[in-house]
């Protein structure tokens, strides 16, 4: 990825709302030359999309919890992100190395309404549960740090003798 699109993106991260006339400001491009560049980082995938980010307290899910499962059966199939899909709760869903397969962020509205998830998790995924609530957040959303090209290209090779 070019220099010039690492600052895009990480100006994107920032503010996903940022304006392609802002966003030329920053980087030294002409308007229709950055929107092309973020259409082209969209199109590749690079931007996945565009969300607000949402004040859970002020929507009634003050409580966030992780929760680690495994499942009961060893030799069941492995489909337990399929099997708790359809519960909105469920924030995300990481497969991780380690003891348990799945590790998932939860927000609810209260230790009840955690209880009856776990509940619902166990039942739906046939998984054993752990579970850490989250006391408070000192920062989450940050921008990533993109990483430069570790392999730039360095033109034609050579020629051999």
């Amino acid at each position: 990825m070019e220099e010039i699109d690492r600052r895009i993106v990480t100006l994107l991260a920032r503010d996903g709302r940022m304006s392609f006339t802002d966003l030329a400001r920053e980087t030294g491009l002409s308007v229709s030359a950055v929107h092309q560049r973020v259409r082209r980082l969209e199109k590749r995938g690079v931007v996945r999309g565009y969300a607000a980010i949402v004040d859970h307290d002020a929507i009634g899910l003050p409580l966030t919890a992780f929760v680690s499962i495994k499942p009961i059966d060893p030799a069941a199939p492995d489909d337990a992100p399929e099997r708790l899909a359809h519960l909105t709760a469920i924030e995300a869903c990481h497969s991780v190395a380690g003891d348990e397969s799945y590790i998932l962020k939860v927000r609810v509205a209260s230790p009840v309404a955690l209880e009856d998830l776990l509940q619902q998790i166990r039942a739906a995924a046939n998984v054993s549960t752990r579970t850490t609530v989250v006391l408070s957040t000192p920062y989450e959303h940050r921008t990533p740090e993109i990483a430069p090209d570790p392999d730039p290209d360095p033109g034609p090779a050579p020629d051999a003798p």
